[in-house]
């Protein structure tokens, strides 16, 4: 650890250097935060404004989805026009977005803000990486400043829940939004001073590959969260050939032109490959076990949204200190078996839900394993992207690492929350004599809560209770053996690079 913090140290005693990295790690954070902060506010908003249930998923589901569709081309835009640049229109626009939506009375004005928050999230990400390496030349240094990049970005995602907790236990919703501004504001001054990455020479972005980009992207995303909540069906296959119909033009198109949007030719690099794949997995772990075990916290163990997420907090401590501790580790260790290493550990972080009685201590655990988990994923898979291309495209390999998290999140969230719920309805069974509303109503963990009264109450919510438990034990003994086999793989094909 000392080693890891002698750079760390550097950084810090070097004023220019440790404002740098203040200027691109706090955006890291407040983007990595809005996943999952709206979640504990929803249930007010939607006695605020009175969406309708589609509207609700819409809320949450808008901004993960322009984000990860247009984080490949903010990447292409930011190694032409500057990454600096973009960080400063990133900044300025979510900050303006996040008050507007403060002020939203209408459903449609919060669901149309979030995606434009996905758009300027998108402008933000590629350039926090990008401009780490023109921020360090040392090579010590910039793997230390990965570290504390991917640390926030973990952290983030972990931290929306406990920051959404404490702002509603003593503020409105609107709070969760005004939240980005002591974020952003330091972040617009020190922007300037920030050194500009390489720009790549060419002219402007393809608009056709960016609408094909963004096409297949959302077409894919959709198809899978509406297979995962409605089943399988005429819309979700249409959805879906659209989506890869869609990305093959996408992809014939960049092998055609002289500029490509996105220059496919990263990918032969196998470490590059590999390590994308890594960030796509466990991103989705960790936002995928964050659904399944709020719910478990707050509906099935009655916790209130504070104390709920206090649960967590031992696990979002063990992520910074995991992400630091890794580094040491990195020098000395061959970084596929230091990759499959962290996701056997995540592996084991579901196994303990699939194979212990869920408790607030099983919860716990499992959390804080997963969290050094990916932490550590993330700190060593960033770094070895960063050093696999060149210096002029590592706009545009940040911004498909990131995309990865991004479609990590949306899939965590259909694949890993869709089959709760599903195997959820299948183990349901309810007591006899229950209304047909109370029926329709039961066939979600929230409904079940919500028509829990009478004389059949204590029996529905045990049948409930029960069912969730089981869904949730099952599921994660599925992604326990998904994550173990991933490992091995990526023992075996994950090369350092040269």
């Amino acid at each position: 650890m000392q080693e890891a913090a002698s750079p760390l140290y550097a950084i810090l005693g070097n004023r220019t250097k440790a404002l740098a990295l203040l200027a691109i790690m706090l955006p890291v954070l407040l983007v990595t935060i809005d996943n999952t902060i709206l979640n504990f506010a929803l249930p007010r908003i939607a006695v605020a404004l009175n969406p309708s249930a589609a509207g609700q998923l819409w809320m949450i589901d808008a901004y993960s989805l322009v984000l990860a569709g247009l984080l490949v081309t903010m990447g292409g835009t930011g190694d032409r026009v500057g990454h600096r640049r973009m960080l400063f229109i990133g900044c300025g626009g979510f900050a303006v977005v996040s008050l507007l939506l403060a002020l939203s009375v209408h459903a449609w004005q919060l669901i149309c803000g979030r995606a434009l928050l996905g758009i300027f999230g998108a402008m933000i990400l590629p350039a926090t990486l990008a401009l780490i390496r023109s921020a360090f030349s040392d090579r010590e240094e910039r793997r230390v400043a990965v570290a504390v990049w991917a640390t926030c970005l973990t952290l983030g995602s972990a931290l929306g829940p406990l920051l959404g907790g404490v702002l509603l236990q003593f503020f409105d919703w609107p709070s969760v939004f005004l939240v980005a501004l002591p974020f952003l504001l330091p972040v617009l001054v020190l922007a300037p001073s920030l050194n500009e990455t390489q720009r790549q020479p060419g002219g402007s972005a393809d608009y056709l590959s960016i609408l094909l980009s963004l096409g297949a992207m959302t077409g894919v995303m959709l198809a899978l969260k509406h297979g995962a909540t409605t089943g399988i069906d005429l819309q979700a296959l249409l959805l879906l050939v659209a989506g890869v119909g869609l990305g093959l033009l996408f992809v014939r198109r960049q092998f055609r032109l002289e500029e490509p949007l996105l220059d496919l030719r990263l990918f032969r690099n196998t470490s590059f490959s590999v390590c994308i794949a890594v960030n796509l997995v466990s991103l989705g772990l960790l936002i995928g076990f964050i659904f399944f075990a709020t719910q478990l916290l707050q509906l099935v163990f009655g916790m209130a949204p504070l104390a709920a997420s206090l649960i967590l907090v031992p696990g979002q401590v063990l992520a910074i200190i995991a992400g630091m501790a890794v580094v040491p580790l990195a020098r000395n260790v061959a970084p596929n078996r230091l990759l499959a290493a962290c996701l056997l550990l995540g592996a084991l972080a579901f196994a303990v839900m699939a194979l212990v009685q869920a408790s607030v201590v099983s919860v716990c655990v499992a959390f804080v394993l997963l969290n050094i988990s990916v932490a550590a994923i993330t700190t060593v898979s960033n770094d070895l992207v960063l050093s696999s291309v060149p210096a002029e495209r590592a706009g545009s390999a940040s911004s498909v690492s990131e995309t990865a998290y991004e479609v990590g999140v949306v899939l965590g969230t259909t694949l890993i929350g869709g089959a709760v719920a599903a195997l959820y309805r299948l183990s349901l069974v309810l007591p006899e004599g229950l209304s047909d509303e109370a029926t329709r109503a039961a066939a979600t963990l929230g409904g079940a809560r919500t028509v829990s009264s009478g004389e059949h109450a204590a029996a529905l919510l045990q049948a409930a209770d029960a069912a969730f438990r089981e869904g949730v034990s099952l599921t994660s003994a599925a992604v326990a053996l998904t994550v173990l086999a991933f490992a091995l793989l990526t023992l075996r094909c994950l090369r350092s690079p040269s």
